[in-house]
């Protein structure tokens, strides 16, 4: 894939205009379609200083980009990534207002590397990676990732993707189907959702995010009981994660982090999906074992009653963040 480039934006540089039980989406995102999570803790572990140079990895509606900005001040630097284009045009107007410098990329966070380098940039003093899908992509409508209405079948984050959803359900036979849906959403009876996609896409093809719903929710037993989340939810979830290949691109971003780090440079990275996490834990903790970082999460930071309750999309959260040395031991973790 190609990297879709953004101008910069200096301060003063007259910076141009940007061009639930539903997955738990019922929240209060201020204005901007999403609200950031554990927005404090983020600042604390990452600690951004005036003139230091930061990378977001996913800068999404510029919650998190923006509060790192204003840190960072205008003799500092944020080079911001995001694979949806319309977020990452968003993100860019909110950051503009912070007074801070950035670049912008049209990037999957897997591709970071090439960002910095077409920035100038050979390494950085923070990178934050929040792998959340943002609340404004599961709500309006144009993704396909929500089972509430009758959508297209898409579910590309990033438009340069070729293979929709429909697309995978097409081509995958019935184990690939079964397998998918168990190893990314621990869905078990993933093998009688896949017999069900391939009996009905016989008779017609599922293009339709309802479609895909009601198959799903008539395959499950006793999916009708209330109080239960919609059994539709974690096949939704790993039909996402297997279009835009999002293991994958975790994998790419944490073999690019330890080469593109400066000493004493920061990393904090918030995952939503118990194997987004175990790769995060078994990668941290590989890096302290070499000397190369220092924990500064022993345990996984996840949002306090407080944050939960107001954002609840924000519940499985689990940020994880470290430190990288040189010339010395990792150092034991910080409570």
């Amino acid at each position: 894939m190609s990297l879709h480039f953004f101008e910069a934006m200096a301060a003063g540089a007259g910076a141009p205009a940007a061009g639930g039980k539903r997955y738990w989406c019922v929240v209060q995102a201020a204005d901007h379609g999403h609200e950031p999570v554990l927005l404090e803790r983020v600042l604390d572990v990452l600690a951004p200083r005036a003139g230091e140079v930061f990378v977001d990895c996913t800068a999404g509606r510029g919650g998190h980009a923006a509060a790192l900005a204003a840190k960072l001040g205008p003799g500092g630097m944020l080079v911001g990534l995001d694979v949806d284009p319309k977020n990452l045009a968003y993100a860019r107007q909110r950051v503009a207002e912070t007074g801070g410098q950035a670049r912008w990329f049209h990037a999957n966070f897997a591709e970071v590397a090439d960002a910095l380098a077409e920035a100038g940039v050979e390494r950085v003093d923070g990178l934050l990676a929040d792998l959340g899908v943002s609340t404004n992509q599961l709500l309006e409508g144009t993704h396909g990732l929500s089972f509430n209405g009758d959508e297209p079948l898409d579910m590309r984050l990033d438009p340069r993707i070729k293979e929709t959803a429909a697309d995978l359900l097409r081509t995958r036979d019935e184990k690939q189907i079964a397998d998918m849906i168990y190893q990314y959403a621990d869905e078990r009876f993933s093998f009688r959702i896949a017999r069900k996609i391939v009996q009905t896409r016989t008779v017609e093809p599922i293009r339709t995010t309802g479609q895909l719903a009601r198959i799903v929710r008539s395959a499950v037993p006793g999916s009708k009981k209330p109080g239960q989340i919609d059994p539709a939810t974690r096949t939704f979830q790993a039909m996402r994660i297997a279009v835009n290949q999002e293991f994958e691109s975790l994998e790419g971003l944490l073999e690019a982090i330890p080469n593109i780090m400066k000493p004493g440079g920061r990393v904090a990275i918030i995952s939503f999906h118990s194997g987004e996490d175990r790769l995060v834990k078994v990668a941290t903790r590989q890096w302290a074992a070499d000397g190369t970082c220092e924990l500064l999460t022993r345990k996984p930071v996840e949002p306090d009653e407080a944050e939960a309750n107001r954002n609840p999309r924000s519940r499985s959260a689990k940020l994880r963040a470290v430190r990288f040395v040189a010339g010395r031991e990792a150092s034991a973790p910080h409570e």
